[in-house]
């Protein structure tokens, strides 16, 4: 399929209008913010997280960064071309990349809108006009920063992922370019889906797209966000930003499939903060890259307000993919639920890396946490870091976890009914992973199910 092709494929031979120089400076900042024509309150929250950034030290606490030399990655490459409306004025080189992704199709098909980032800059954005009838605002984040900037002035990185939150929050903060804007009225239904995806085509490159999300009190909006790399030697870095406002009784469904190449570092941060009766919903798919440091956040501050997760994380070979969910509860009669899914296998390495906070006034919170487990082989492993701070006596809390191998019971049988061993394989994963899958819409169930079956060849 379309998205698990692309990694595997060469990068096309499109010639960017303008590559920063290797390594982060001042300079290079500026230079992001000038090229992009910002107001001067940008910038200077720009250079403020970089001030913070040269400070920080690097995260020891999760896996090795050891190989990543953030002065040898390009953090802003220009495509040569500028935003279009249709796919015919995107340059062929660079809709040739996204045709064999199925983008446009897809918008075609299932999509309400669709944005389509390469390198650092947006190359297309559209959404359908029902939507844009209804007060729906669907655009590159760039182009939200000059259109609608009092909005964005109050939501960016302020409240849900400040500047200073961690070192590479920090670090995006400084060089974000590109990414998504949505704003959906009081009591309006986006019923089909918006997407974005993003790809990173530069060798020793860096993606920083930010997306900020507001749904109104009432409304309800589906966003699908996927992410894809071509493979080279050199290391390449991801350090998005997602941040999602859930008003009064709105709901949002946030689903990524993250398929990075294998050089990728994918530090990426996502949060949402839910208010009274909201609910968020994420399904997050993360494979491809070979080290994921990656913890989607609910803060549930309103009464009532819910929380789902739904995570699967596949390490090959060489992988670590170091995720999981993270629950912060301050206002009464809030519930969240949390589901993940490992496979492991080649001697890759999974861990599910959780924080369940209820807060003193957080009264009656209900939480559930599920970590379930697959080893493939006997050289790779597995692991459940969790970390729980409850202080009301009357929280109903569950933690489960499971880790288990392939049953050679039941793979003999399948084999017995005539499966090769390969088939039989991808039954049982496959039926390990169907809680995860079936929250999909039906295009991109088959799509993630493929990405499983071409993870699953490179560890045979």
């Amino acid at each position: 399929m379309a998205i698990a092709r692309a990694v595997y494929e060469k990068a096309g031979a499109h010639e960017p209008k303008f590559t920063a120089p290797l390594g982060l400076s001042r300079e290079t900042v500026i230079d992001i913010s000038t090229q992009k024509g910002e107001p001067g309150w940008m910038l200077e929250k720009r250079l403020k997280a970089f001030e913070l950034f040269e400070k920080a030290p690097f995260p020891t606490w999760g896996p090795s960064l050891a190989g990543l030399d953030v002065g040898s990655i390009t953090y802003f490459v220009r495509p040569d071309t500028t935003e279009s409306k249709t796919w015919a004025d995107v340059p062929l080189e660079i809709r040739d990349t996204f045709e064999q992704l199925g983008i446009p199709q897809a918008e075609r098909e299932a999509l309400g809108g669709v944005g389509a980032q390469y390198d650092s800059d947006m190359v297309y954005h559209n959404l359908k006009a029902e939507l844009s009838a209804k007060g729906v605002i669907f655009v590159n984040m760039d182009v939200a920063v000059r259109e609608y900037p009092e909005l964005v002035r109050e939501y960016f990185m302020t409240q849900c992922v400040p500047i200073h939150d961690h070192k590479f929050a920090m670090l995006h903060a400084a060089v974000w370019s590109g990414g998504t804007f949505i704003y959906v009225p009081p009591g309006v239904q986006v019923d089909i889906p918006l997407q974005a995806y993003f790809r990173m085509n530069t060798e020793r490159g860096g993606q920083f797209e930010h997306t900020l999300i507001i749904a109104d009190e009432g409304s309800d909006v589906h966003y699908i966000e996927g992410c894809s790399a071509p493979r080279f030697e050199a290391s390449a870095l991801h350090a998005g930003c997602v941040e999602i406002f859930v008003k009064n009784g709105a709901r949002v469904r946030y689903s990524s499939i993250e398929n990075w190449s294998k050089n990728t570092y994918n530090l990426n941060t996502k949060r949402a903060i839910v208010e009274d009766g909201g609910i968020i919903e994420w399904l997050n798919g993360n494979m491809g890259s070979g080290t994921t440091m990656l913890y989607p956040m609910s803060i549930l501050r309103g009464k009532g307000a819910k929380s789902s997760y739904l995570g699967i994380a596949f390490a090959g070979p060489g992988q670590h993919q170091d995720t999981g969910h993270k629950v912060a509860i301050v206002a009464p009669d809030c519930s969240a639920q949390v589901v993940s899914k490992s496979l492991s296998g080649g001697g890759g390495k999974s861990t599910y890396r959780g924080l369940v906070r209820i807060a003193a006034g957080a009264e009656r919170a209900v939480v559930s946490v599920r970590c379930d487990a697959l080893l493939l082989d006997g050289n790779s492993t597995t692991a459940t870091t969790p970390v729980m701070r409850v202080f009301r006596d009357d929280a109903v809390l569950a933690h489960e976890a499971t880790v288990g191998r392939l049953g050679e019971r039941e793979l003999f049988y399948l084999q017995s009914r005539g499966l090769t061993e390969q088939e039989a394989t991808r039954v049982l994963v496959s039926g390990f992973l169907e809680p995860v899958v079936r929250e999909l819409p039906l295009e991109y169930a088959v799509e993630l199910a493929k990405l499983i079956e071409l993870e699953m060849e490179s560890v045979a």
